[in-house]
């Protein structure tokens, strides 16, 4: 048996998926990259393949993308991030659409046409703002811990309105939003809603809508607020945080002539 994987090495995470040649998933796994991007992708690809047989482990294609793909040293070939993420969101949505990915460092909208073909792309300025890190250095400014924050964007009960675009500036703003004894809750909705804005304005967002990434995994609320805003319902796919890897591998797989859905 020969499997294909696809590592996607981000600068917050490293995430691996493992195919069979039907394009089934047997193994995947998510960790945090660390400072060794190298060591990350092997420890993933480790994690991953826990339960396969250990005598076939050894025949595999590796394709390798994200931040730091080419410090996969095992992978055999290498693809950038649009191309597997393009490539993973086509598989499981085979018709015209355009994909928002919000990750931990960047965030990306990604158009595909009906063919699956990559029609264009655009990424978000250089700053965290819009950004799962922009999430998680804000969650630590509240002390809270980051997966509560889902859970409390429920519920919050008013509209509040971040409008800085600068990580350190919101930061600011949130203390005198305390001062005003506006509530945690509603705090965190105004965090989603800046996020969002800035991802929604990158580009026009017409057609069918799919979204991706470790903050749309984690923050179901997160792509109500996003249907909401559009008014459309959007589409997400199993293990949206995967997408990038998924991608890879399927593209290993058609290195070796393989077929898949």
């Amino acid at each position: 048996m020969e499997y294909f994987v696809g590592i996607d090495v981000g600068a917050s995470t490293t995430k691996a998926v493992i195919l069979d040649k039907s394009a089934q998933i047997l193994g995947h796994s998510v960790i945090h990259s660390g400072a060794d991007f190298g060591a990350a992708a092997e420890d993933v690809l480790h994690k991953a393949s826990v339960g396969l047989k250990k005598e076939n482990l050894g025949r595999k294609i590796v394709i390798s993308t994200g931040y730091g793909r080419r410090n996969v040293l095992f992978a055999d070939l290498t693809k950038t991030e649009i191309s597997c993420h393009a490539k993973g969101s086509y598989h499981y949505f085979q018709r015209a659409h355009t994909l928002i990915d919000i990750g931990g460092q960047d965030s990306k909208i990604i158009k595909i046409d009906d063919g699956g073909k990559r029609i264009g792309f655009k990424m978000n300025r250089k700053c965290a703002a819009g950004t799962g890190a922009f999430l998680e250095e804000i969650a630590n400014r509240l002390k809270i811990k980051i997966e509560k924050l889902n859970g409390l964007a429920e519920k919050a009960t008013k509209n509040v309105t971040i409008g800085s675009y600068c990580t350190v500036f919101t930061a600011t703003e949130i203390l005198t939003k305390i001062r005003q004894n506006i509530r945690v809750e509603d705090i965190v909705k105004g965090i989603f809603e800046s996020v969002i804005k800035r991802a929604l304005e990158m580009d026009l967002l017409e057609g069918n809508i799919v979204m991706s990434g470790g903050v749309v995994a984690h923050n179901p609320y997160f792509v109500k607020m996003c249907e909401q805003k559009l008014g459309k319902e959007i589409f997400v796919p199993p293990l949206p945080q995967l997408i990038g890897a998924l991608g890879g591998a399927l593209f290993a797989l058609e290195t070796k002539g393989g077929k898949h859905a």
